[in-house]
């Protein structure tokens, strides 16, 4: 009798599961928790053991910390002007936080907590709450004005405070959404073709053609997580380069 195909379930990667066992289940902790808090503190590691040697000449995992420490402040500032500087710590923390989390999830027997709506989404309103604080605390009610662009027509404001009134508001939605379904749609195609190698190699119809076969998806497979890679660490840019985005309205209201 042939031994029965594996099935592909593409989706079941993304279920949540207790961790640490009772203790886990008595207090709803999860894997994605479990992974939140390794991604936390391997960047607090990395930022410890980077910066403790101090060396004028840096070795390399102080010359990461710097490159990174650097290219966020650099972000900031850019896209902020100088009053990015109060806000470098709440950026640099962003996209740390989502870059671990991203890459994280490329390791085996890992979950990436970042392919959860549910994540992305507290994290999105987190910035727009944090950017609408922000711009109240500077500006007052004069912020009102940030929804009817100045000299714009007032007989059209039924119009155009609706609209971007909306377009605000859905600010946390596209935020959370790009970087949930970049997730989601990478490690789904990281299964598919995963399983396609082992169906392959293992299909008693084709033989020894089976494995020849399954050198195709594996090497597939390999090109997928190249592009995952650059994927984890470019959806990190653009939450927190957005982010800088909408602190900079926030900051000078246009």
């Amino acid at each position: 009798m042939a031994a029965a195909e594996p099935s592909i379930d593409a989706l079941g990667q993304f279920k949540l599961d207790t961790a640490l066992g009772a203790l886990g289940a008595s207090v709803n902790f999860t894997n994605s928790n479990f992974m939140m808090l390794v991604a936390g503190g391997l960047i607090l590691a990395l930022l410890y053991f980077g910066m403790r040697p101090k060396a004028i000449i840096p070795g390399r995992l102080q010359a990461l910390a710097e490159i990174a420490y650097d290219g966020i402040y650099s972000m900031c500032h850019e896209q902020i002007g100088h009053e990015g500087r109060a806000y470098f710590p709440f950026i640099f923390t962003l996209f740390f936080f989502v870059m671990f989390g991203n890459l994280l999830g490329l390791l085996p027997f890992t979950f990436t907590y970042t392919s959860h709506i549910a994540v992305t989404f507290g994290l999105a309103l987190i910035v727009i709450v944090v950017a609408t604080v922000v711009a109240l605390r500077i500006h007052g009610w004069k912020f009102f004005t940030y929804f009817f662009p100045e000299g714009a027509p007032k007989a059209l404001a039924p119009i155009i405070i609706p609209v971007e009134v909306i377009s605000y508001l859905s600010r946390p939605i596209s935020l959370s959404i790009r970087l949930c379904a970049n997730m989601v749609a990478g490690h789904v195609m990281f299964e598919v073709f995963a399983s396609f190698i082992v169906m392959m190699a293992a299909s008693s119809m084709l033989g020894h053609f089976g494995i020849v076969a399954a050198i195709g998806p594996m090497a597939l497979n390999v090109i997928l997580m190249g592009f995952e890679l650059l994927v984890a660490f470019l959806q990190a840019y653009v939450f927190a380069i957005l982010t800088c985005i909408y602190l900079h309205d926030a900051v000078h209201l246009h």
